[in-house]
């Protein structure tokens, strides 16, 4: 069974000819970078230590955030929520936080 983004797909672990792994791969590991440094910055860098990149067996890049504690997590959504509250009363700039998402490649 798979969602729609294929996060639920089983890893890929035996390797099927014509599958693009090694694209899916490096934005997920792009993307567990990122994360990884704003969780430094945050002091909860300890608190992810299964941060890691992975590729689901369509070659779609997943980041795998391992076991975490729910205080950890808990803070982690709180600060995501007060930064989307400030993006929301920014009404001095047009210009998004996040930088636009990549289309998939064919």
């Amino acid at each position: 069974m798979t969602d729609r983004r294929g996060v639920v797909a089983k890893r890929a672990e035996n390797l099927s000819p014509g599958v693009p792994y090694v694209r899916g791969w490096n934005r997920a590991r792009q993307s567990a970078g990122a994360l990884a440094d704003q969780l430094v910055l945050l002091g909860l860098d300890s608190d992810f230590h299964g941060l890691v990149a992975d590729v689901n067996v369509f070659g779609d890049g997943v980041v795998q955030l391992g076991t975490v504690r729910p205080e950890a997590v808990e803070l982690l959504a709180r600060l995501i929520a007060a930064g989307l509250a400030a993006e929301s009363r920014d009404t001095t700039t047009d210009a998004p936080l996040l930088p636009p998402r990549e289309a998939p490649a064919a």
